[in-house]
């Protein structure tokens, strides 16, 4: 007769886990998973599922397990609440100790397990908000459980609510420090927050707990990744430096000095003439890789491309013809003289940025 009953049981069980494969209960990758577990269990017990003999002998159809295991359910919750008829005070002090000081009852913690199984159903479906709506009436009923909190922490996520899913995580680590999950589902928040150091903080503390879980550690290095690019493009957003070598910035961080850096190519010219301040009078050409290793240089030529403002630059009629002038063999114009030009000054403040004071000012500065 005992054999008939654990047959019975065991035939049952197969048939609600068959029932929750076509139902969606079961998310679609581990059905066959799922079927083989069945195929394992019928065969150690010896029971066939297909076979119409031990559906007759061992089916409670039109009942079921969960129908069964519901009816248990409010049985016991009646007779736990008979004594209410008792001319005491007891049931008031029983009622009070299920949400009291003295933790949720038995009761409220097997209905808290119920809801926190519907919730892992509707996570499967994804149905998020539904699921929270499970995971918060199980907390009502049992708040000493970081389970539901940690739940609720991925149904949040889920919403791209990662705000909410930090504060759940956070405390259902609260309640066990030793949660590893918990901290998964907290590195992740914050990890889609943007907020990288913490996240790898959170995902370090769980594989403290869990060094095995490949899941973590895989966040772990991706969380790395990202903290590493986000400080690689915040060096490459910042503006090129502004400002002469010497301190040609120095009062508004301007344009550069245009006469100074004139007086500087003339010293580098190659040679022939006075080669005096103006590096004009017939100097050669400027040593090109000196220039290029000239910090002053360097911060022209980067600010004027980021404009888009050497294209525009080519336009001005002076340097047009400074350009043609070139081409014909007639060298190097005279630079002191285009740097006190006007209109080429005007041209270099709109393109490297700030005034025409900006150059007095850096000369101030540079004096001083």
């Amino acid at each position: 007769m005992a054999d008939v009953k654990k047959k019975q049981l065991v035939y049952n069980i197969i048939d609600f886990l068959r029932t929750s494969a076509q139902d969606g209960t079961v998310k679609e990758d581990d059905k066959e998973s799922l079927e083989v577990a069945v195929q394992c269990i019928a065969e150690s017990f010896g029971v066939d599922p297909d076979s119409t003999d031990d559906e007759k002998a061992y089916s409670i159809k039109p009942a079921s397990l969960l129908s069964l295991l519901d009816v248990y359910i409010k049985t016991k919750a009646k007779s736990s609440s008979a004594p209410a008829s008792a001319p005491t005070s007891a049931p008031a002090a029983t009622a009070s100790s299920s949400s009291g000081s003295s933790g949720p009852s038995e009761n409220d913690k097997k209905e808290a397990e119920a809801l926190k199984t519907k919730g892992n159903s509707l996570m499967s479906q994804k149905l998020y908000d539904s699921a929270i709506e499970q995971y918060s009436e199980a907390i009502k009923l049992d708040g000493t459980n970081p389970v539901y909190y940690s739940n609720r922490a991925a149904a949040w996520g889920g919403l791209g609510r990662h705000e909410n899913a930090v504060e759940d995580a956070e405390k259902a680590l609260e309640l066990d420090p030793k949660f590893s999950k918990a901290y998964s589902r907290l590195g992740h928040a914050q990890f889609s927050m943007g907020e990288y150091e913490a996240a790898i903080k959170a995902y370090e503390d769980g594989l403290k707990l869990d060094s095995s879980n490949n899941n973590m550690k895989a966040a772990l290095t991706a969380a790395k990744s990202k903290l590493a690019e986000s400080s690689s493009n915040s060096v490459a957003d910042r503006d090129p430096p502004r400002g002469g070598a010497g301190g040609a910035g120095g009062a508004g961080g301007g344009m550069p000095d245009l006469a100074s850096l004139a007086s500087m190519l003339g010293g580098m010219g190659g040679g022939g003439g006075a080669g005096g301040a103006g590096g004009g009078g017939g100097g050669g050409m400027p040593d090109l890789a000196s220039m290029m290793n000239n910090p002053q240089m360097m911060a022209m030529a980067q600010q004027m491309m980021a404009n888009g403002g050497l294209e525009r630059l080519m336009q001005n009629p002076t340097l047009r013809n400074m350009a043609e002038n070139m081409q014909n063999g007639g060298g190097m114009p005279d630079l002191g003289a285009l740097a006190s030009d006007p209109s080429m000054r005007d041209l270099a403040s709109q393109f490297m940025g700030g005034g025409g004071a900006g150059g007095g000012a850096g000369g101030a500065g540079r004096g001083a």
